[in-house]
């Protein structure tokens, strides 16, 4: 298993990128600086923050809003953008990362890192001045989660860094929950509580068919660690403790029925595919339902969010079954 310096002139990549970027000849442009906020998770970020801050109770000023989607966006922009400078001598290493802008040569680590910095430290103070500074310390904390817990401590040390890593994903809706609250309480909790447990399966549904780079990289993913078997039965053992917190918004009636019937049935699907992979353990059908798990669980996710958010705005949030 590689390890890497938290010092700067330590990192080997630093040079190789670097002497890449001057032997090609190529300069960062503003579609490298993009790449860098790691897009697509940033989306799913401001989607899950936007709407813990439709569902809290209270009201914020539209602008305000805005701001404090703002500045999660760009502290996400932030954790992506420092995870890459730390990470870029693995993603050298795997498939699906190498063409990245520091392996790829077209951008220096250090403007990667002084990227990341200033947005993170801006995207605080933003939150902090603008909005209030208890969304601002749950802000920073889900930076600092990611770069330092996650990137730099677990995800090169141990097969639990999605485990345990997977709480700087969850905080977004909490920090979106506090820009009107001012609070944390139950019910943002319980947002976090859904994604914190969603992101094993879906993690480990990628890297069962992705092992090989994470091994060549030397990542110790759970497959890579444990095998594919053992992969499978805790993506299994996730999926079955997920289905009964899917319904906790319900239950702490911040949610009406909508939300409860499309969480029992997403639930389900979900727990089914988790089945299909813990039974499919061979060939080409095993890394089908593996991948068929994966971008359902993107789904699922989404359509959990979405039912809130729906909710929210139709004023469904309160009915409830008489026997519930």
């Amino acid at each position: 298993m590689t390890r890497v310096s938290s010092e700067i002139a330590d990192k080997p990549v630093d040079a190789n990128g670097a002497a890449h970027a001057a032997a090609v000849g190529q300069i960062a442009d503003v579609n490298d600086y993009f790449a860098l906020l790691k897009p697509r998770v940033m989306s799913l970020v401001i989607f899950t923050a936007l709407v813990g801050l439709m569902v809290a109770p209270g009201t914020i000023h539209p602008w305000l809003g805005m701001v404090a989607l703002l500045c999660i966006a760009l502290g996400a922009g932030a954790s992506g953008s420092l995870n890459m400078w730390y990470d870029a001598d693995i993603d050298r290493e795997m498939k699906r990362t190498s063409r990245r802008p520091i392996p790829r040569g077209t951008l220096n680590p250090g403007d990667a890192l002084a990227f990341g910095l200033i947005l993170a430290i801006g995207s605080v103070l933003m939150m902090g001045v603008l909005v209030n500074w208890v969304a601002a310390a749950l802000l920073a904390l889900t930076i600092g989660f990611y770069v330092f817990v996650y990137t730099m401590w677990l995800k090169r040390r141990t097969p639990q860094n999605i485990v345990i890593g997977g709480a700087a994903g969850a905080f977004p809706p909490m920090v979106g929950w506090a820009a009107v609250t001012g609070s944390v309480s139950l019910e943002s909790l319980s947002l976090f509580l859904i994604i914190f447990m969603w992101t094993p399966p879906h993690f480990w549904a990628l890297s069962l068919f992705r092992s090989d780079d994470y091994a060549r990289a030397g990542v110790p993913m759970l497959p890579v660690v444990a095998g594919a078997d053992e992969t499978r039965k805790q993506i299994l053992i996730y999926s079955l403790l997920l289905a009964p917190i899917s319904l906790l918004p319900y239950f702490l009636q911040f949610a009406g029925v909508p939300y409860l019937i499309v969480a029992l049935l997403s639930s389900t699907g979900f727990v089914l595919g988790a089945i299909k992979v813990f039974r499919t353990r061979e060939g080409e059908a095993a890394d089908r339902a593996a991948k068929e798990l994966f971008k359902f669980s993107l789904l699922y996710l989404f359509l959990l969010f979405a039912t809130l958010l729906v909710e929210s705005l139709a004023g469904l949030s309160h009915t409830t079954l008489p026997w519930l």
